[in-house]
């Protein structure tokens, strides 16, 4: 069997987190990742093929035809998911794939969030040997995903590592000295 990544994508904590956290508002069409640019860094992270798994909330009854037919033309499989109000659908629907590739004898996972809610199942996975990254903004992570770095967890940043967005978004990271530019503050 061909090596495999699955690309997860927690679509309501990345969008929550890019609009409330980096940007302070919702975000200008300009400002969103680029999901096929995402799909294409993903085969390249660990130079093997991806298959795109957007999870969305659907619980309204209502699904956004003109973002799902995008993400369809990019080559991602929708997964759009409803349920009860107290249930929090997405987390839910992701957490069961993880354990479902979990049980497979393959698959690397890249799981595009910063919730700290799917340790266990990430946990899981680096267990079974597999290759796991998490994918988002470093700084907004869980704390819990940051101390599975040394379990062998790989941290993507979606902007400067996967190169998702169309224009720098304003976000203050730290700065290793070796990479300050006194002169970008001036």
């Amino acid at each position: 069997m061909e090596p495999l990544t699955y690309l997860v994508i927690d679509g309501e904590n990345i969008d929550a987190t890019l609009g409330v956290s980096v940007l302070d508002h919702k975000p200008l069409p300009e400002e969103r990742p680029r999901w096929d640019r995402v799909l294409t860094s993903t085969k390249e992270v660990w130079n093997q093929d991806a298959k795109g798994l957007f999870f969305l909330n659907a619980s309204s009854g209502y699904m956004p035809m003109g973002f799902v037919q995008a993400l369809l033309a990019m080559e991602f499989r929708p997964v759009p998911l409803a349920g009860p109000s107290h249930l929090e659908v997405v987390d839910e629907g992701i957490k069961r794939m993880l354990d479902a590739i979990a049980e497979q004898d393959h698959g690397d996972v890249i799981l595009a969030s910063h919730d700290g809610d799917f340790v266990p199942e990430i946990e899981r996975l680096l267990d079974a040997g597999r290759r796991v990254g998490i994918m988002g903004f470093p700084e907004f992570l869980s704390g819990n995903l940051h101390d599975l770095v040394h379990h062998g967890l790989e941290i993507l940043d979606l902007e400067h590592d996967i190169n998702a967005f169309q224009v720098p978004l304003p976000r203050l990271q730290i700065i290793e000295l070796d990479e300050f530019d006194p002169y970008q503050f001036l």
